[in-house]
């Protein structure tokens, strides 16, 4: 019986079914007639990657031709972090060096600390992979080629990808000064996700859970705010001010400064706090003093917090944002002072609460019951 391989590929910044089967046109004209599109790039037949396209597959050809689909079921990559290439990998002089202006322009342009280790890692894995290439033989295609056969083979992530084009088109422009037409590089398609949310019960079981009075306020300041993780570790005890019930936020995401509202529950739970561990330079100090609370130990707190609350819910400390976000909206605050409290730049992100807010969905009535 006649094989056609099927593979899950990004086609033109769309997720495609790639079909591909030695010449037979019989098989081409099945491809065409349920919609197949032949694409040259790529010398096979494709067809937008979703659940009903793969079983409609399955039907039109079944007992006409075997389908290998090894490759759209494999297991992905596990993702990991971007690291900088190995002692195998070592960059040639040239490269090192516009690696070294690279770096020197983006602290020159005062860019987050963790976005240059990110934009720095990015431009080590792209020019360690054409080691053997001078910076002036990279051309459009040489982009195109890594991110097909290095992060989608890898099957990394579209966030992943879009960060390496970020830092690719940057480090061309700025440094390489050179002839890759940088408004032909695409950036991906972001992915569509909803934010994850657990209910108010749960929320309440999480923070009551900690006997240690520290661990409680933070986890519920977090919630409280609609704190990022590394907004809470840089508090100081000057950014709570109690009498106008206000949590000032110095240089979060993107240097920016911003506030928050705090309830008087909130406010009685950290002057508890605050009588208990008298904290001089941080808000949350770790174990010695002067230094932050760390962020593994925060993530601890949450671990052993889960354990005894009983909650098997992969719960992470971004997902007390999003809850709080979210029940601000199910409370009827508008959206727009929920994009300033939790710093949004713009309304779209915000917008995305909107999806998993369930009170308008509850109130919808399914014509099932009419049945």
């Amino acid at each position: 019986m006649k094989t056609i391989t099927i593979t899950a590929i990004v086609h033109r910044n769309e997720r495609v079914f790639l079909l591909t089967f030695d010449k037979d046109n019989e098989l081409a004209n099945r491809c065409k007639a349920i919609g197949c599109s032949y694409t040259q790039t790529h010398s096979g037949f494709s067809l937008p990657n979703n659940r009903e396209n793969l079983r409609a597959l399955f039907h039109h050809f079944k007992g006409i031709a075997q389908l290998d689909t090894t490759q759209v079921f494999a297991k992905p990559e596990k993702e990991k972090p971007m690291k900088p290439p190995s002692a195998k990998q070592q960059l040639t002089p040239e490269h090192q060096q516009k690696l070294l202006e690279y770096e020197r322009f983006l602290r020159s342009k005062r860019f987050a600390e963790s976005t240059i280790k990110s934009y720095i890692a990015a431009i080590q894995i792209f020019l360690a992979y054409y080691k053997d290439k001078p910076l002036t033989a990279i051309t459009n295609q040489d982009v195109i080629a890594f991110n097909n056969d290095y992060i989608l083979a890898k099957r990394l992530s579209s966030s992943f990808q879009n960060q390496m084009v970020n830092s690719i088109k940057k480090f061309f422009l700025i440094v390489a000064n050179k002839r890759i037409d940088l408004e032909s590089i695409h950036r991906p398609r972001r992915e569509q996700k909803l934010p994850h949310v657990i209910s108010k019960e749960e929320v309440k079981l999480i923070l009551e859970a900690p006997r240690n009075i520290k661990h409680r306020a933070m986890l519920s300041l977090i919630y409280a705010c609609g704190l990022r993780r590394s907004e809470l570790l840089n508090l100081k005890p000057g950014h709570v001010d109690s009498k106008r019930k206000l949590l000032i936020i110095k240089q979060s995401k993107g240097n920016k400064d911003r506030m928050a509202p705090l309830s008087n529950k909130i406010i009685d739970l950290l002057r508890e706090y605050y009588k208990a561990y008298r904290p001089k330079e941080w808000l949350f100090e770790g174990q010695v003093t002067g230094n932050p609370y760390s962020a593994k130990s925060l993530e601890n707190v949450l671990k052993q917090s889960l354990v005894k609350a009983r909650i098997t819910k992969p719960v992470t400390l971004h997902w007390l944002r999003h809850s709080f976000a979210t029940h601000l909206l199910e409370n009827g605050t508008d959206l727009r002072y929920i994009q300033v409290i939790l710093g949004h730049k713009s309304s779209k992100t915000t917008e995305i609460y909107t999806h998993v807010s369930t009170n308008n969905l509850q109130n919808i009535r399914s014509p099932f019951d009419d049945l």
